[in-house]
């Protein structure tokens, strides 16, 4: 029988911690506003005016008491169904409890009898005074986190992490409540897997329990069936093999094939979900000490960012939650979505949209920092049973690809100068290993991240979190240097929003007004912060002082600041990428922001992407040309076709001066091999010695930018772009002439056609109502950019808005 939700009539009553030991000792005087299931309380009281998610105010300090009038037509014996209850909870049936709960990840299944008239009541006590209670002696304390007893009770990090996240505290029926009537075929202890064997057959096993008779049990992959026989004590086991299965793949290098699988008891279909089939093998390398992703035996270059949270006040958790933002990672190319250890578990409906999207997870389980007490039977316990409910949830899901320890539990101890001896226990040693192995053996575990070389966070072994660009502020090219292998999180910086969203949510003087500042992220205890760390590159790349042309013109300083962070990250990748490249992926830190402001997400917290989100749009195109710096190896051209055919293309090579003039330029029709990559140095496109780099200096510079182009051999459409500036970007500012046509494109959606007569550097493109494909871009001469329009609302307004460029002060309007 399916679930039926109790989402509706709710109320919600705050009361000073255990004021109240019972629904009834609750006064009607007491105040109560309407509360949603699922929900949290910060969003019951920011819908009633109550809570401000931008100067949040602590929730853990007080109990919550929902309370609901439960009518039904009759008597009736049901189940309840509690998905998730954030944290200390009990739960009450007409003043009786019924469950107790001291878990936000754990589901709760209580049979009751209804009268048909009762009351249903659910107290969150209040955590901060069983966060403060002790426990068994840590070995080490994180900064990190403002409470160290978050290493003892199975809840969420966010809300405890001062300068990464808002302090909104996580309470409440976060995970729906539901109830079910006894259903007809009562199926237990459910068991499904599928997994693509070597032959490239589809393999799906399953086993449950069934509680009563039944004479017909039929199982179901897409078109394909077999029969299915139960045992004298109701244990039924069977497998369906699926000849030439279509293979579910990352969206980057295929199809992200799907089949429907049912069951089928005696004329009944119980639908449990979509599967695909996919193989996963970790490359270790000749030394052990690489990580790579083979999905179905072909190396992945795995690129993406670390989720967050869809709204940090609500955490929701259905497929329209979670849809806007995961459809922007695969718009961009993205192939990989790390949830991180200091978050939350997300839902089977993320995980189906992943499937479908051809976007891989990586799932840290929810452990970060700590030294968790490992040796505590009932810690141990409500960690079983947590992973044990949340992979069998996600059990049919192909996007599962990589199952971590996880965050930072190494890196903090080994941080701290204590030997591997101590970091490295029992608990990804045995206990989380194990638990993976048995539960999902198709996925790679990985002990920690990062996790791997002489110590945990060098970045030349294993898992790395590489922050060498990015806080560290080393130079670009320590991104080769260090031989990153693969890094889980990498590249942090505090973006700066669109202007559209700093005029509606954050219109107050950037970096120097208070409100502003609030929202940069910041190591806590650090002397600096994330603002910091994009000046520095914004000295680097453009020759600026920041303060100086923060209060010489604000309006540029932003837009700068929004250019290098896409330029930094855009190069970094291109190193990452090219070929002879040690590294096998990396995922930025991180995708979403929690609240409007300059934040690490490339998507700002409206929903909006941010110039970061275009450049990694650009530096993860499957069919990509790169241009690297070799130094007095000259410039090298890198073709990588990560697709599944053989790519016929024309590679040009133009180099510059003044942005207009070619001085030298070459092409050549290349067939690429499907997977493959291929590095043609400059001269053998010229045919002679050209100091593409400047690396010689034999005179004075005879160019300032090189752009490299790939085409279509039969369209010559546009496929890539890139470009190089070897006396550095600021050195190849011009005055350019943009010319601007509106068109409709082939779709029926708007567009705009663009040329130059010279180099535009990071073109902006503003439309009301609209979102442009591409942003913050440079513009050369030599091609027309279509640049395809998509309505915001459902409205086929003619558009209209600005062009700017940082080339020029000059903006055209239309």
């Amino acid at each position: 029988m399916p679930e039926i939700p109790l989402s509706d009539g709710w109320t919600l009553t705050t009361s000073a911690a255990n004021s109240y030991s019972k629904p009834s000792d609750i006064p009607s005087t007491e105040k109560s506003v309407p509360a949603m299931v699922p929900g949290t309380v910060a969003a019951a009281l920011e819908a009633a005016g109550l809570f401000d998610r931008n100067n949040p105010h602590p929730l853990d300090m007080q109990d919550a008491w929902y309370r609901l009038e439960l009518k039904t037509d009759e008597p009736a014996n049901i189940t309840l169904h509690f998905a998730g209850l954030a944290t200390m909870a009990e739960v009450f049936l007409n003043d009786r409890l019924i469950l107790s709960s001291e878990s936000m990840f754990e589901r709760h299944d209580v049979p009751v009898h209804l009268t048909g008239n009762d009351t249903l009541a659910i107290c969150f006590r209040a955590l901060a005074p069983h966060l403060a209670r002790k426990g068994p002696r840590a070995r080490w304390r994180p900064q990190m986190m403002n409470n160290q007893g978050l290493r003892l009770i199975r809840t969420t990090a966010l809300g405890y992490m001062p300068g990464w996240c808002p302090e909104i505290h996580g309470i409440g029926p976060w995970r729906p409540i539901s109830y079910s009537h006894t259903p007809r075929h009562d199926i237990q202890s459910l068991k499904v897997a599928s997994t693509l064997l070597e032959n490239g057959d589809g393999l799906l096993k399953l086993s449950f329990k069934l509680a009563n008779a039944a004479t017909n049990l039929t199982l179901s992959c897409g078109s394909h069936t077999t029969q299915l026989h139960s045992n004298s004590d109701g244990l039924v086991e069977g497998q369906l093999t699926l000849s030439d299965v279509q293979q579910w793949w990352p969206h980057t290098h295929g199809a992200p094939a799907l089949y429907e699988v049912a069951l089928h008891i005696d004329g009944e279909t119980y639908a449990l979900g979509q599967t695909g089939f996919r193989r996963i093998e970790v490359d270790r390398g000749s030394d052990g000490n690489d990580f790579a992703l083979l999905i179905n035996g072909e190396r992945i270059f795995c690129r993406g960012a670390v989720w967050t949270n869809a709204d940090i006040v609500k955490l929701p958790a259905e497929r329209a939650d979670y849809e806007p933002w995961l459809k922007l990672a695969a718009d961009a190319g993205m192939n990989m979505i790390r949830i991180g250890g200091t978050m939350t578990y997300e839902t089977p409906d993320f995980f189906q949209l992943c499937d479908e999207l051809g976007l891989m997870i990586w799932q840290d389980l929810m452990f970060a920092n700590f030294d968790y007490p490992a040796k505590d039977e009932a810690f141990c316990n409500h960690v079983q049973t947590e992973i044990s409910q949340f992979l069998d949830g996600v059990c049919l899901s192909p996007s599962l690809v990589v199952l971590c320890g996880g965050s930072e539990m190494h890196q903090q101890g080994a941080m701290l100068g204590l030997p591997e001896s101590i970091w490295n226990g029992p608990l990804t040693q045995e206990i989380l290993p194990e638990l993976s192995a048995t539960l999902r053996p198709d996925v790679p575990f990985v002990a920690n991240s990062p996790s791997g070389g002489a110590l945990p966070f060098y970045p030349n072994v294993g898992i790395a979190h590489y922050y060498g660009v990015g806080a560290y502020c080393r130079p670009l090219e320590d991104a080769r240097r260090v031989n990153v292998r693969f890094a889980a999180e990498c590249l942090a910086f505090a973006n700066v929003p669109q202007q559209q969203t700093l005029d509606r949510h954050l219109s107050v003087p950037a970096v120097i007004d208070p409100v502003w500042k609030n929202r940069v992220p910041r190591d806590r205890s650090a002397s600096w912060d994330f603002e910091d760390i994009r000046e520095h590159y914004l000295t680097a790349l453009y020759g600026f002082e920041p303060a100086c042309l923060r209060r010489e013109d604000q309006a540029r300083y932003l837009d700068f600041s929004r250019a290098v962070t896409a330029e930094v990250m855009e190069a970094t990748f291109g190193e990452w990428r090219r070929d002879g490249s040690s590294c096998n992926g990396a995922l930025v830190w991180t995708l979403q922001d929690l609240i409007p402001g300059a934040g690490w997400g490339v998507i700002d917290a409206t929903g909006e992407p941010k110039s970061a989100w275009y450049a990694l749009k650009r530096a993860f195109r499957p069919l990509q040309v790169l241009l690297i710096d070799e130094g007095t190896n000259g410039l090298d051209v890198h073709l990588l076709n990560e697709t599944a055919e053989t790519q016929s293309i024309i590679v040009e090579l133009t180099c510059l001066r003044d942005g207009s003039q070619p001085v030298v330029s070459a092409k050549r029709a290349v067939h690429i091999d499907a997977r493959q990559k291929l590095t043609i140095a400059a001269t053998d496109l010229f045919g002679a010695f050209f100091d593409t780099t400047y690396a010689y200096r034999f005179g004075p510079p005879s160019h300032d930018v090189t752009v490299a182009r790939l085409r279509d051999a039969e369209t010559d459409d546009v496929l890539a772009e890139t470009f190089h500036f070897p006396l550095g970007r600021i050195e190849a500012m011009h005055n350019p002439t943009i010319e601007m046509h509106l068109l409709r494109h082939e779709n029926g959606n708007w567009c705009l056609k663009l040329t130059t007569d010279r180099l535009a550097q990071s073109v902006h493109i503003k439309v009301d109502g609209y979102r442009p494909s591409e942003d913050w871009f440079h513009l050369a001469p030599g091609a027309a950019k279509t640049i395809e329009l998509t309505s915001r609302t459902a409205e086929d307004i003619l558009p209209s808005g600005e062009i700017t460029t940082l080339s020029s002060r000059q903006t055209l309007r239309f």
